[in-house]
């Protein structure tokens, strides 16, 4: 199995650089999408590994860009992580409901991504 891709969708630039960095360094490709759209095209169009989608995005929210692959891709197709600093239990919550693989709260804990970026792309045990 060759490197794992993971398209990270987030709008603000300053956390897109810190997660690029910290997910390059670990031997990750990264593909970066700035827009809800953005990543619903990229997501379909690259098949990534694994996405990380940022809830409050401009244009269409994370949560509808997840709706929009699904439906277009199935559920199954790439494991897709809620990002968001909304980090309460309703939260969490609703992020399950929407049928988010997973959650990661910001800010981002540099020294715990790649693990967990590695825990998602194993899947649920």
């Amino acid at each position: 199995m060759g490197t794992a891709t993971i398209l990270v969708v987030e709008d603000n630039r300053l956390n897109m650089k810190l997660v690029r960095d910290v997910l390059e360094f670990a031997g990750y490709d990264v593909v970066e999408a700035v827009t809800g759209e953005e990543g619903v095209e990229l997501a379909l169009g690259l098949l990534p590994d694994l996405v990380l989608m940022d809830l409050q995005l401009p244009g269409i929210d994370g949560t509808e860009a997840l709706r929009r692959i699904q439906m277009s891709a199935g559920e199954a197709l790439m494991p897709v992580v809620a990002v968001t600093a909304s980090a309460m239990a309703t939260d969490r919550e609703a992020a399950a409901l929407a049928g988010f693989d997973g959650f990661l709260e910001k800010p981002i804990n540099v020294r715990a991504l790649p693990a967990q970026v590695a825990s998602f792309l194993v899947g649920p045990s």
